[in-house]
């Protein structure tokens, strides 16, 4: 009997042996989804490239894990530019900055993800370089220091957040395309996943794909994963296609239920119903109920299940919406009705 793993959301985050066993569109046309962001980045793109032109600065906002690396690195290869990659946290000194933009060709990409997180020092350097294409230096120290105008070649600069409010005024104003990232269909990982399947060499049934889609929480890399995992799944059990039947044991082997709910959703849930009735509770209440920080539930579990109707927030706390109420009780509480507050 296989001990039951649960699917840790916090650690889906792509690792450099995921990336390069992983399929890597080239161009809008093998992009899947963002549909009508592609139809935009299309004409920014060519219209670029006709004119012999740095595309123009670019924030891409939206959930972790929707692809914004990669609509950059497309990018990067439609315009036939080299494109360098950096995190915010990375860019600790203005120095670090300073080499990478200096050591660009003309019309190159830099993307940085994370980039709400970069330093203030760092960003105060960035506004020069995306405005004026120069960067200044301070040279020497004390009262004999001077600073130092260096031009740099004309690039252009994609940031990644997913946190846009944390942007500082004036490094959002500098950017003079701004798109967001939305969550994707059930239809749309559908082909996400048949797509990856195909390059894994994995023989995967559309129903199948339909079931790892509708547990993907909207994001192709928790599709991914998945995948990768029903994978091991169906060679670990000598399985030459991944069937409806194959893929329903290995999410249940996951933890994840047919809502494509984890162990952690349904904990949440539980306690709520369980202590409370529902709610309201406070959310440091339910961090103590179930052993975890109350940033994560807010972060990681918290949207999915407001996003399912499982939760909403209200001015005295997070509480279950009464629709959803007799589905859930019946569920962790093998009752029929809801009892009262004062019974």
């Amino acid at each position: 009997m296989y001990e039951l793993q649960e699917l840790d959301l916090i650690t889906l985050q792509e690792s450099a042996e995921d990336r390069s066993h992983d399929f890597h569109p080239t161009g809008f046309d093998e992009y899947l989804g963002q549909e009508e962001l592609k139809k935009k980045l299309h004409v920014y793109t060519q219209a670029a490239k006709m004119r012999g032109e740095p595309l123009d600065h670019m924030l891409l906002f939206g959930p972790p894990g929707l692809g914004k690396t990669t609509l950059a690195q497309i990018m990067a290869h439609v315009m036939g530019v080299n494109i360098k990659i950096c995190s915010g946290p990375m860019l600790e000194r203005t120095g670090d900055l300073v080499a990478i933009v200096s050591s660009m060709e003309n019309r190159d990409i830099l993307f940085i993800d994370e980039i709400h997180r970069m330093p203030s020092n760092v960003e105060e350097v960035l506004y020069s370089a995306m405005e004026h294409f120069r960067v200044d230096v301070i040279i020497g120290q004390g009262a004999g220091a001077k600073s130092v105008s260096l031009p740099v070649n004309p690039f252009t600069l994609i940031g990644a957040t997913t946190k846009s409010g944390m942007l500082s005024a004036p490094l959002r104003s500098r950017f003079g395309i701004t798109e967001r990232l939305d969550f994707y269909s059930d239809e749309e990982l559908q082909k996400i996943v048949m797509q990856s399947a195909n390059f894994l060499k994995l023989q995967l049934s559309e129903h199948g794909a339909s079931n790892i889609a509708r547990c993907s929480r909207g994001t192709p890399r928790i599709a991914k994963k998945m995948l990768r995992r029903v994978r091991d799944f169906a060679q670990v059990h000598n399985r030459n296609v991944a069937d409806s039947e194959l893929v329903q044991q290995a999410l249940t082997f996951l933890g994840i239920d047919s809502e494509g709910l984890c162990k952690v959703d349904n904990l949440i849930l539980q306690k709520m119903m369980e202590n409370f009735n529902g709610g309201p509770v406070g959310l440091e209440t339910i961090a103590s109920l179930i052993g975890e920080d109350a940033e994560t539930i807010e972060t990681v579990y918290e949207p999915y299940l407001m996003r399912k109707g499982y939760l909403e927030k209200t001015p005295r706390g997070r509480q279950i919406p009464h629709k959803k109420l007799p589905m859930l009780k019946k569920k962790f509480l093998g009752q029929d009705t809801i009892p009262t507050h004062g019974s």
